[in-house]
């Protein structure tokens, strides 16, 4: 029986091309409408903890949907990548500072405070109609969730990203966490 993970490099690969592919001003264009869906189909209560990402390549831009959530009253914070294992989220607030944390990413500093995330707006690289999802390869994210998890926290999973990023099939593993939703430039797409 063939390894069906070993399609995973190959999807990925295809799918962040697809999306480096679309034109800059494409890119504000709809990374701006993602964030109007996302207003209007995730709701939010003042205190709420949500977690973003600050955007890297040519990934969706969540600033503008991350600064709507906050005028509602929640708290926002992005991963800060901390070692080969594990991410932390630590709150963005306005006007703080951020460091440069590898891989392209920066975040505030240690001085922030760590937040555990009520909602989870999750990176994607590809995801299907299931509700599987490949990320960027090193298992952040289905680690972060598991420790979430195993604290008895059941933060609700977003995944993000544009339409063409979407797949046939996934191959899943046993460590994989599917998403229950998927908000694009086309809207909230809640997945079987």
């Amino acid at each position: 029986m063939m390894d069906d993970s070993a399609s995973k490099p190959r999807l990925r690969a295809g799918r962040l091309a697809a999306r480096d592919a679309i034109a800059v001003a494409e890119r504000i264009e709809k990374s701006l409408q993602l964030a109007d869906h996302g207003l209007a189909t995730v709701p939010v209560s003042p205190g709420d903890i949500v977690s973003g990402f600050l955007p890297i390549r040519s990934e969706v831009d969540l600033r503008p949907l991350m600064a709507g959530l906050r005028q509602r009253g929640a708290r926002i914070c992005v991963p800060v990548i901390l070692d080969k294992e594990r991410i932390v989220f630590r709150e963005l607030v306005p006007g703080a500072p951020l460091v440069d944390c590898g891989f392209g990413t920066s975040a505030p500093g240690p001085d922030a405070a760590e937040l555990e995330p009520d909602i989870m707006l999750v990176p994607v690289a590809a995801f299907d109609a299931t509700g599987q999802r490949i990320g960027y390869g090193g298992g952040y994210y289905d680690r972060a969730i598991a420790r979430f998890r195993e604290k008895g926290l059941q933060p609700r999973l977003i995944g993000i990203a544009f339409d063409c990023q979407e797949v046939a099939s996934v191959p899943a593993e046993p460590h994989d966490v599917r998403l229950p939703a998927v908000l694009t430039e086309s809207g909230l797409r809640h997945l079987d």
